[in-house]
């Protein structure tokens, strides 16, 4: 029962999201029924829907307009093998880091795009042809207004009510259903002149079941998608991660991220060789299926095997689903897509550089590319992250007192006038190394010896190695001598394959405090 019912929620939303993205009705059939299938055979998560979904519309459309549904198809298989490639590596786990400013601020922005996308057909408008940038897209739209067509409004306008009531009230019966059978009766029953349909703009749905082809390319042509492919295996892999663990928590369940992250890469992998195209995990439809008692693989399976028979008894009733029907379901995804809500929360109560990641990154979706926009977000984040943790590692001058108490030494010890003791806190890379470097030069021209403590440096990186070596270095040039105490074992192997313990000798390292008070030195 579950499985029907994903597959009831799942036809209207597989053809809308074809159009919106510049395929064909039947094609979304197709990606929902191979892609669902192969999810719920080979992915990480037992109750997991895979289809077309709202946040590919965006990326598609640019593809299809620029390479035709062949180059789509292309795209995608190529990304089902980078998603295979991601898997295999075991990266699912890193893919969930992505910040939460840059899943906002993409999402939104996806939200935005396909609520300007679908004016045309929820209007009737006949806009002027215009590139794929989307500020080009809106101005046409806009100019298009007088070409408003009253009957499709309205027909769109009866579909959006019947989605927001039914949504409300309707409990068991899916209201993207409703509100497209009901648009559907009222257009066929009145027959309104000029509104278009799949019949008038596709020449209706096939009965026929896809056929294997695999895609036509050329050097040229791979090389020109290398880089939609990584988008569309980016964002499979964000939202297909993100639905399974909303699944987890409404399930109870643990998915695994990278057998997820290879269930979804063969769902791309054979979806465009079927006639389908880019597939990831649907959170609206999975949650769906979850709260109408689906708990195996099984459910996904009844999905993809209803929408099946779906194509071979019923296709040619769709030729008379009207088009604004379809585009009044995308309204409402996008309106679900664009978190309006959450977007607010983070500008109201996130630190102001968050904030200033999360407005960029919906700017640039928007008006600029997908792809942009996350690796913007992203490295923006991460030096962020890198500042915050540079200044969270704190140096530490040491007086005699705390030296004495640390090492288990009476009261009467005293360090010798030419010797300083530091501590780091916190982990040595590149984001503290200057930090380290402007710190310890104070007492080059003061002190014969100094000790540095290890004990809370989790790790080194490179950076950090380096600039310890050149304070060494530096140190020996003036006559200072450099000892190391209390250092991890993980990171005194670093200080060995980096050379670092060879240059400041083997009596410079000390595991304790107190062995090193201990040997004389002090």
């Amino acid at each position: 029962m579950a499985g029907i019912l994903v597959g009831v929620v799942a036809l209207p939303l597989a053809m809308a999201f074809a159009i919106a993205s510049g395929a064909r009705p039947e094609q979304g059939l197709y990606t929902a029924i191979v892609a669902g299938l192969c999810t719920s055979l080979f992915g990480g998560t037992r109750v997991q829907i895979s289809g077309p979904t709202g946040a590919f519309i965006a990326v598609l459309a640019v593809i299809t307009a620029q390479h035709g549904i062949a180059g789509l198809q292309l795209a995608t298989l190529m990304a089902g093998l980078i998603l295979v490639g991601l898997g295999a590596a075991r990266l699912g786990s890193v893919i969930r880091y992505i910040p939460v400013p840059v899943i906002v601020g993409f999402t939104s922005g996806i939200g935005v795009i396909i609520f300007v996308g679908q004016w045309k057909d929820f209007f009737g408008l006949h806009p002027a042809s215009s590139g794929v940038q989307f500020h080009a897209k809106l101005i046409a739209l806009v100019q298009a207004w007088p070409t408003l067509h009253l009957a499709t409004t309205l027909l769109g306008v009866t579909s959006l009510l019947t989605l927001i009531v039914g949504t409300r009230f309707f409990k068991r019966v899916p209201a993207p259903l409703v509100a497209m059978l009901l648009t559907t009766a009222l257009q066929w029953g009145f027959d309104f002149k000029g509104v278009a349909t799949l019949g008038t703009a596709f020449g209706g749905i096939p009965t026929s079941l896809p056929h294997f082809q695999f895609p036509l390319f050329d050097f040229t042509t791979i090389v020109q998608l290398i880089g939609p492919a990584f988008t569309i295996a980016l964002l499979g892999a964000i939202e297909s991660l993100l639905s399974a663990t909303v699944a987890d928590g409404m399930a109870n369940t643990q998915h695994d991220p990278n057998q997820e992250l290879l269930g979804q890469g063969i769902a791309n992998i054979l979806s465009p060789l079927f006639g389908g195209f880019a597939a990831t995990g649907a959170i609206a439809r999975t949650a769906t299926n979850i709260r109408n008692g689906a708990n195996s693989p099984i459910a996904g399976v009844v999905h993809c095997g209803f929408l099946l028979v779906v194509i071979m008894l019923l296709a040619p009733w769709a030729a008379r689903i009207p088009l604004t029907a379809l585009a009044a379901i995308l309204f409402y995804v996008a309106w679900n897509m664009s978190d309006i809500h959450r977007f607010t929360h983070v500008l109201r109560t996130a630190p102001r550089p968050d904030v200033g990641i999360m407005v960029l990154t919906f700017v640039l979706t928007v008006f600029s590319d997908l792809v942009v926009a996350v690796n913007v977000g992203v490295v923006l984040a991460s030096l962020l992250f890198m500042r915050r943790m540079s200044k969270s590692v704190s140096i530490e001058e040491h007086s005699q007192e705390r030296v004495a108490a640390d090492a288990g030494l009476g009261a009467a010890f005293a360090l010798p006038k030419d010797t300083v003791v530091y501590s780091i806190d916190g982990p040595f890379f590149f984001g503290a190394a200057e930090y380290l470097e402007k710190t310890l030069r104070r007492s080059q021209n003061r002190v014969r010896t100094v000790v540095i403590r290890m004990a809370r440096v989790p790790f080194m990186d490179t950076t950090g190695l380096s600039a310890l070596d050149e304070i060494a270095a530096d140190f020996q040039r003036m006559g200072t001598r450099v000892v190391l105490c209390e250092v991890r074992a993980n990171v005194l192997e670093k200080l060995r394959r980096a050379g670092i313990l060879e240059r400041i000798g083997e009596t410079g390292v000390y595991e304790t405090l107190s062995e090193f008070a201990a040997s004389g030195n002090s």
